[in-house]
């Protein structure tokens, strides 16, 4: 009997996997979920860039009218690099706090709540020169951070628990996608015939609350997770509704009792803590690389490829007034890329392209070097340099600019994601601050050779993953975990007894408030 239902799940799942429908609500819900978050986030990285000198201009003319003289060179560097790295320290805070958040409010609530931060941070920069204060620029960008970490944690968590394991990469995806087309959104509104100009900067700030407010008035008629519904909430109607809709088929028995089949393994849904997280042997590894992936996701230098890129174009001749228009290849370049990661993930899988990205990145580092060494003895070189900028941000983007974050949705199980997203931010956000911090000096240093750093850091990971990370594509949370059971020196029966043992408290709780909700009727209704 159980030999015969087992190959029932089976024939089942392949005809799953045969088709597989994006309904119109999974992919609004995806591009909406985008628009107001991972987008904001890329827009953000780049809209300071361009009214640079009329913001410290900007700072300068406060200063005198405050105290009547100029402000001094080094406490104007000193204003404007917290202007610009305090993004980070806001990102870090967001981070931090988006664990409880979305226990409580839930994934969607959340994506909807922290607008809030991206409206209030908006007003604060767009009004910063009328009212003649550049805290409240410097002030609206922390709180703009914040609203960075919460969304790049409950955006892939989102995006995960909506998506069918067949399409999850690709919908993963679409977090770095919206990040490349929000830097390049920035590049384009900050070209001088647009924003970029002394009396229009604030407007590139205003602009911020557009796709705030779009997501406002989309995103509520779209459902919430259905994974979070059944596991967390226990409303079971309302997760089999959400997976109708997400799935476009009237028929979702297979993925409740997949959803159930978890809910079993795991005993229960308690939000598990870091520190219990980072206790848990049968998630040791996976958390490991994690933290490897989304450390090398900011320490891989294309922050860096970013400080020389004026100079490069400089270099090859290329006009002062010309390149803001060329540095718009390197954004097209940067989408180009992430959609076709997006495209093949799910053929080619999440190993080859991480790896492949970063030994890429590798290659191109070490050409970039010789290139940006010897561009002075030979003409052309400056333009192997360029060729060089656009090669290492494709390689960036194809691989390891976006599964870190479909990786993190992957490894763990509902009740340990949100403390993973958690680990995961914060190593984001403090190597994005150790980045800002110290390549200054690395650059001074090291000069171009700074580069052979940063190839060391992506053979690091590279290497690190070749050994560790199995392949994802098309998996349950059992089977990946399954994947790392031999190298966390457990066996799976293990993992469910460690579990078990660590939450049997409050398993007894949980687990018959879960067994009165699907005795109720509504369960053996949904997978009849």
């Amino acid at each position: 009997m159980e030999n015969k239902q087992e190959s029932n799940g089976v024939m089942k799942e392949n005809e799953v996997k045969k088709k597989v429908n994006w309904s119109g609500s999974l992919i609004v819900a995806s591009l909406t979920g985008a628009f107001g978050s991972s987008f904001l986030y890329g827009y953000n990285l780049s809209v300071v860039n361009a009214p640079a000198v009329y913001i410290k201009n900007f700072y300068n003319e406060t200063w005198q009218r405050r105290y009547g003289f100029s402000v001094d060179e080094s406490t104007l560097t000193l204003l404007w690099s917290i202007t610009v790295s305090i993004f980070a320290i806001g990102g870090l805070v967001g981070a931090i706090i988006v664990t409880p958040i979305v226990k409580f409010f839930g994934r969607k609530c959340t994506l909807l709540l922290n607008n809030v931060f991206a409206v209030t941070a908006a007003l604060l920069m767009s009004l910063s020169l009328l009212a003649g204060s550049f805290e409240m620029l410097i002030l609206g960008r922390i709180i703009m951070g914040v609203d960075a970490g919460i969304s790049l944690s409950a955006l892939p968590m989102y995006l995960s628990e909506i998506s069918p394991k067949e399409i999850r990469g690709s919908l993963g995806q679409v977090t770095a996608i919206f990040i490349c087309i929000g830097v390049f959104t920035g590049q384009v509104l900050g070209l001088p015939e647009i924003f970029g100009q002394e009396s229009r900067w604030p407007y590139l700030f205003g602009a911020i609350a557009v796709p705030s407010l779009i997501q406002v008035m989309i995103l509520p008629f779209l459902p919430e997770s259905p994974r979070y519904l059944l596991l967390e909430k226990h409303n079971t109607s309302e997760a089999e509704k959400a997976f109708q809709r997400f799935l476009g088929k009237d028929d979702v028995s297979h993925e409740i009792e997949e959803v159930l089949a978890e809910s079993r393994v795991q005993r229960n849904t308690k939000l598990v803590s870091i520190l219990q997280l980072l206790r848990t042997r049968a998630v040791r590894w996976q958390v490991v690389t994690v933290v490897v992936t989304m450390g090398c996701y900011q320490l891989c230098g294309l922050n860096a490829i970013w400080y020389y890129t004026n100079n490069i174009f400089s270099e090859a001749g290329i006009s002062h007034e010309t390149i803001p228009y060329v540095t718009l290849s390197t954004g097209g370049v940067e989408i180009l890329a992430a959609v076709f990661s997006g495209l093949v993930i799910e053929r080619l899988g999440r190993r080859p392209l991480l790896i492949g990205g970063f030994g890429l990145m590798i290659i191109f580092f070490s050409v970039l070097t010789v290139s940006l060494t010897l561009q002075n003895t030979v003409h052309w070189l400056p333009y192997l340099s360029i060729f060089c900028i656009l090669a290492i941000i494709a390689s960036f983007c194809i691989g390891p600019g976006g599964i870190p974050f479909v990786l993190t949705g992957e490894f763990f199980q509902q009740s340990q994601r949100p403390a993973a997203f958690m680990i995961a931010g914060t190593v984001n956000w403090l190597s994005n601050f150790a980045v800002g911090l110290l390549f200054p000096f690395i650059q001074a240093g090291l000069q171009t050779y700074c580069f052979l750093v940063f190839a060391a850091i992506c053979f690091a990971g590279a290497t690190y993953l070749f050994f560790v990370l199995p392949e994802t594509k098309n998996k349950t949370f059992h089977e990946i975990n399954q994947a790392f059971a031999k190298r966390n020196k457990v066996t799976l029966e293990m993992q469910e007894m460690n579990h078990y043992a660590e939450e049997r408290k409050s398993s007894a709780e949980q687990e018959s408030d879960f067994t009165s909700s699907v005795d109720n009727g509504e369960t053996k209704k949904g997978i009849v």
